[in-house]
């Protein structure tokens, strides 16, 4: 693929656009990021806050420690972080820098403040509506469809913002629709690695730093330690372990940031950092390594484009099979084997839910990376699943397209009987 193609560009854009820093779980941080701008716009602390959230960000934000609280978890928690510390123009990584009064403040806001949390159905899978009031004055803030998607702006009736919601659709950012695995493939062996150094350099640092302190601190279920301590510390123990100890890092307070993938820091890691351990393990070179990380980057968004950003299918399975895709790529895999890998691992663990952002997202991603690495084993040895074989079919990108289907249409109901379990606990 030539520098100069329109296809060449855009996946180098996708790459910047998806590829993005985020402070704690992402959904918490996009209610942190739509309450730090309310506050703003209102100019003054509220003295009521009323939050409208859809089922999945609900679902995403109700049993996340919320970074930079002193351990707050859940909606109330998120959007007082945003109001008392959030630098609204810092995105996804508003509540990063926090001073110590600042926490005590939240907590006494909190107490003080009524807080209330509606569960809203517009249509749209990802919706926050954060208001804030003071007096006879109110700002009201929408975000909707993607973590950073400002659509409305308010102001005691004037409008500063005013985007129309038409369904689902992700105006701003690059066309998903371009991406296809022989075009992926093509791209990550022609790419120069130049165009793509500083996007996922920032990913290997970033993502490298909370999968080490994982693995040294008490964070969650720990079970990257509980991985190395049962199986030993091969390779691929060691993939699978790293990004569930990053995972459980991040679902459990840790303040350090990640890159994160297709809106989320649980698939940024997971189709990272397994690569990364395979690619020193096998003393692949730089250039391979981003080749690797491209590849895998690419595939796990590649999929997520027919799912959406939330739903009951879990993320973690899209970017494990991804992650497995790299890896065959590093072991030396063409093509044929990494499309096969990745339709291996989606018939091995699809189907697995998402029962919202906490501990056990860290195993999950242990058994999807699992999944991604035994799909490409599978092929080695001349074993792979089948067209007619439940929801594989003839071909990658129909395969793909059945999951998307899966992801998004067939799984609308589990959806929301996991929401419902989770407002009644």
């Amino acid at each position: 693929m030539e520098r100069t193609n329109e296809k060449y560009k855009a996946y180098v854009q996708i790459l910047e656009e998806e590829l993005v820093p985020a402070m704690g779980c992402t959904e918490p941080i996009a209610l942190a990021y739509a309450a730090a701008k309310a506050r703003e716009v209102l100019g003054d602390l509220p003295d009521s806050v009323k939050i409208g959230a859809s089922g999945s960000i609900i679902k995403n934000v109700k049993s996340v420690i919320v970074p930079n609280t002193n351990h707050l978890k859940g909606i109330p928690a998120a959007a007082a972080a945003g109001i008392i510390a959030g630098k609204a123009e810092k995105e996804l990584e508003v509540i990063a820098e926090v001073a110590e009064e600042e926490t005590v403040r939240m907590a006494e806001f909190l107490k003080k403040v009524p807080i209330s949390v509606e569960h809203i159905d517009n249509g749209v899978t990802f919706d926050i509506i954060v208001v804030v009031e003071k007096g006879g004055s109110y700002a009201k803030v929408r975000i909707a469809n993607y973590h950073t998607n400002i659509v409305l702006v308010e102001k005691d009736g004037e409008k500063f913002i005013d985007i129309p919601v038409e369904g689902e659709t992700e105006e701003g950012l690059t066309d998903r629709t371009l991406l296809n695995m022989e075009d992926i493939w093509d791209f990550i062996n022609t790419v120069d690695v130049a165009d793509i150094k500083e996007v996922i350099g920032r990913q290997i640092e970033y993502n490298t730093a909370i999968a080490d302190e994982g693995l040294k601190g008490d964070y969650g279920a720990n079970i990257g330690s509980v991985l190395l301590d049962t199986y030993g510390d091969d390779v691929r123990t060691r993939a699978k372990a790293r990004a569930a100890a990053g995972s459980d890092a991040r679902m459990n307070g840790c303040e350090l940031p990640v890159i994160i993938n297709a809106g989320s820091g649980n698939q940024g890691m997971t189709c990272s950092l397994p690569v990364l351990e395979y690619a020193k393990e096998f003393q692949c070179g730089e250039e391979k390594m981003y080749r690797a990380l491209a590849l895998s980057n690419l595939t796990a968004i590649h999929q997520k484009t027919g799912i959406g950003r939330l739903s009951a299918y879990c993320g973690a399975v899209s970017a494990g099979a991804a992650a497995g895709a790299g890896i065959a790529y590093l072991c030396g895999g063409g093509y044929e084997e990494i499309i096969h890998t990745v339709v291996n691992a989606l018939a091995i663990v699809s189907g697995m839910v998402c029962d919202g952002a906490k501990a056990s997202c860290a195993a999950k991603i242990a058994a999807s990376v699992d999944a991604g690495i035994l799909g490409y084993n599978m092929f080695l040895r001349g074993q792979q699943f089948y067209a007619g074989d439940g929801i594989v079919t003839k071909g990658v990108e129909a395969t793909i397209s059945n999951i998307g289907r899966l992801g998004k249409d067939g799984m609308k109901e589990t959806n929301e009987e996991i929401i419902k379990m989770m407002i009644n606990d």
